[in-house]
């Protein structure tokens, strides 16, 4: 029963939305996974998809799925670029990882309009500005 499962809390692991390169037309960003543990985690798999309202209508992106085999401590991966577009729904990203036997997973959730300039920081690891959430 889920009574008898363990409580694995997600700690030092986080999702950021970073700002890769920007021109005068364009900015092009990128989403990343980041371990902020002194040890690797393994078999990483996130799933992303967007969903909410647009427009009065509601909208779906389609729901990818990646897969990290190892994630060393004191780094981060790449997920996958990210429209702009996007950035008015919810972007979630749930995440789940195994540190030996034990599997940990977490939903994360850019909730509409939360990437915005206001709420950037410096992202660790990736050393870009952005925005984080752990």
């Amino acid at each position: 029963m889920k009574k008898d499962l363990p409580d694995n809390i997600v700690e030092d692991i986080a999702i950021a939305v970073a700002l890769e390169n920007e021109t005068v037309e364009t900015k092009l960003w990128y989403v990343y996974v980041i371990n902020l543990k002194d040890h690797p985690i393994e078999n990483v798999l996130i799933t992303s998809k967007g969903y909410g309202e647009k427009e009065g209508k509601q909208v779906k992106t389609s729901t990818l799925r990646h897969m990290i085999p190892l994630l060393e401590g004191k780094a981060s991966a790449l997920i996958e670029p990210i429209d702009e577009q996007t950035f008015g729904l919810n972007n979630e990203y749930w995440l789940s990882y195994y540190i030996g036997r034990d599997i940990y997973d977490k939903k994360f959730i850019f909730l509409p309009e939360s990437i915005i300039d206001s709420n950037f920081i410096h992202i660790p690891i990736v050393n870009k500005p952005g925005v984080m959430i752990r």
